[in-house]
């Protein structure tokens, strides 16, 4: 379809995808990505599985949705293909993705986050947003299982890849550490936040309650002030019994002698 008559070129995503469109027409062997027919905010990419791991030599497929301040904002991304990494039609949570808004830089494309995907993929899920951690061995017969998956709009996704090598220049390359280096920075940040917790609750459960520890501290004051109060009572009663007797006695002197 003719973006240029559907869309006004002149607004910024726009723009932006068409160029990103035309960069990214041909396919190669490691990725391909193309928007759809009739909505250029929608895109479908496919994707090789990295060699040396469990995915080598599989081959899976998704959904871009992009939104309509791309690039200022970042694309949500879906996996259709049975994998063992991500669950299927759910967005995917990665540094480069609509869960991570403040980690996304504008400059980065759709090129650098299908680069990103497939260096993430190998990495542990441990519980993260759409995550699964399958053994190895499902993963690799997944892997040789996706070969044969279609997708309803595009077809034998295995043919969807092309024959050219795929060139990665300095900056996609430090890109790629970076998301990875996030989802392993995110399982720290989770096992750390349950540990401190842990610990957390450890101390509740064996300190006593400060709210108690003030009231025992009201309360021994409070007996310690009515201590004094009680002392200060019997002293002036005492003081008056003697004054009354130091008074009679006078009084016996002075008028029956």
């Amino acid at each position: 379809m003719d973006f240029e008559v559907k869309y006004n070129t002149k607004v910024p995503a726009v723009k932006r995808l068409m160029l990103e469109a035309c960069e990214l027409k041909e396919p190669t062997e490691d990725y391909s990505a193309y928007p759809l027919d009739d909505n250029l905010f929608e895109w479908h990419f496919t994707v090789k599985g990295a060699s040396g791991t469990d995915f080598e030599n599989g081959v899976y497929h998704g959904r871009i949705i992009l939104p309509n301040e791309y690039p200022m904002k970042p694309p949500n991304i879906i996996l259709l293909t049975p994998n063992g990494r991500f669950e299927v039609n759910k967005k995917i949570c990665l540094s480069i993705s609509g869960h991570h808004p403040e980690t996304w830089i504008p400059s980065w494309s759709i090129r650098t986050a299908l680069l990103a995907l497939i260096a993430f993929m190998p990495t542990p899920g441990k519980g993260t947003i759409g995550s699964l951690d399958y053994t190895p061995e499902e993963r690799k017969i997944l892997a040789r299982k996706s070969k044969t998956w279609k997708c309803p709009t595009c077809g034998l996704i295995s043919s969807l890849l092309g024959s050219s090598s795929m060139t990665v220049s300095a900056a996609e390359s430090q890109l790629i550490k970076s998301v990875v280096f996030k989802a392993e920075e995110t399982v720290i940040t989770k096992e750390q936040e349950n540990t401190k917790d842990s610990e957390q609750n450890k101390r509740v459960s064996t300190s006593p309650s400060p709210i108690g520890g003030e009231e025992n501290i009201v309360n021994q004051e409070a007996i310690e002030l009515s201590g004094f109060s009680i002392s200060d009572r019997c002293c002036n009663a005492l003081i008056a019994v003697i004054v009354v007797i130091i008074s009679f006695l006078a009084y016996r002197r002075l008028f029956l002698m």
